[in-house]
């Protein structure tokens, strides 16, 4: 097939997600047509069958703000008529499903051109849910050709928000091969010199990440015990964090590390993975972690406890609640064998539930049916 993807360049889950999934149909001999403003983060190398279209932005004084949704569903079409797309792949919904639709409809005298949606869940939780926005994200879903969503929770989400239930879940997947328990002496050495336990907490430091609570846990845990935290990523939040981090007395055991390209690297000079968020539609960082035999302390919230079994391949706390997030983790530094555990069934899980061989075959199969073949 010739696949047409959209995805936000920057450092987030569905990113991610968009950019592996069209290295992983390129592997099994699909063309893929990355269709973006910038090269994605995880597109490290672009060959025949990997191909980037850079969205070019028009510079009009009249506009105040330049119109990308009109300049994304041009490229589109032309894409699509230059290469003979078969269908067209976005993920997140506003505004890549509009874009995708007027590109579609743009075309529709002479070339089908089928539109496929993700939801990653911002866009249906936060985005979707505004109701200003409600109208257009619930057009984007009737009008989409076929749509996904990523977790069992995240297509409830989208039923209550806008009564549309047309949706398969296609959860988010890992690489076993990629992503496998290694010792990085050396990274590990140079994160915790004194050879303290490592905790690790990846995301793009917005609010509902709550990054400032990886700190509050790591405060209380040093009561009890050494550690470090290790914190991968950048965004809002991050000067919060650091300073909070200098009020609590704990800054010399907290490193920042900022944006990482090769974030299994600190996954596996970890020991355990921090995850408070007040709300992930799926938690990518956690079954990362997971298939590297890192367990994970997470929260209670949306498709989480789809992920990690508590108790089993981590603990999963309510929202806020830092004082049982700090026990979980002392539980887990002080205890080896419980760490290493609850690691392989971690491993086992990810591997035998979200592994690429298992998940992108049923992208492919979704294709197939909305193609009608």
């Amino acid at each position: 097939m010739n696949i047409g993807i959209t995805v936000y360049p920057t450092y987030g889950g569905s990113g991610i997600v968009g950019s592996e999934l069209g290295k992983e149909l390129a592997a099994r001999g699909h063309t893929v047509h990355f269709i973006s403003s910038a090269l994605p983060t995880r597109l490290t190398e672009l060959n025949e069958r990997v191909r980037f279209h850079e969205v070019e932005m028009m510079s009009y004084p009249l506009f105040e703000h330049q119109p990308y949704t009109l300049a994304l569903a041009t490229k589109m079409s032309t894409v699509a008529e230059s290469e003979k797309l078969d269908l067209l792949h976005v993920h997140y919904a506003i505004p890549h499903s509009i874009s995708a639709i007027l590109a579609r409809e743009s075309i529709k005298a002479h070339q089908r051109l089928p539109v496929i949606t993700t939801l990653h869940g911002t866009d249906i939780t936060l985005v979707g849910a505004d109701r200003s926005y409600l109208p257009i994200t619930r057009y984007a879903l009737e009008q989409s050709d076929g749509v996904t969503a990523i977790s069992n929770y995240l297509k409830q989400a989208t039923i209550e928000h806008f009564q549309f239930d047309r949706i398969e879940v296609i959860p988010n997947f890992v690489c076993p091969d990629e992503y496998k328990p290694k010792i990085d002496c050396d990274l590990r050495n140079a994160l915790s010199p004194d050879g303290a336990p490592v905790m690790v907490h990846v995301s793009n430091f917005r609010p509902v990440k709550r990054p400032v609570d990886c700190v509050e846990i790591l405060a209380r845990v040093l009561k009890k015990t050494k550690a470090r935290l290790v914190m991968v990523g950048d965004g809002s939040e991050r000067t919060n964090a650091i300073h909070r981090a200098r009020c609590l007395g704990v800054a010399d055991n907290c490193v920042f590390v900022g944006k990482q390209p090769r974030i299994v690297d600190y996954l596996c000079a970890s020991d355990i993975l921090l995850l408070p968020s007040e709300q992930e539609s799926f938690g990518l960082a956690a079954l990362e972690a997971m298939a590297v035999q890192v367990p994970v302390i997470a929260t209670r919230v949306g498709g989480l406890p789809e992920v990690v079994d508590d108790g089993e391949t981590g603990f999963l706390s309510p929202v806020g609640d830092v004082d049982q997030m700090a026990d979980n983790a002392l539980r887990l530094l002080s205890d080896k064998d419980l760490r290493r555990q609850m690691g392989r069934h971690a491993r086992a899980s990810a591997t035998s539930r979200y592994s690429t061989d298992l998940i992108i075959p049923r992208y492919i199969e979704f294709y197939k049916t909305v193609l009608g073949h």
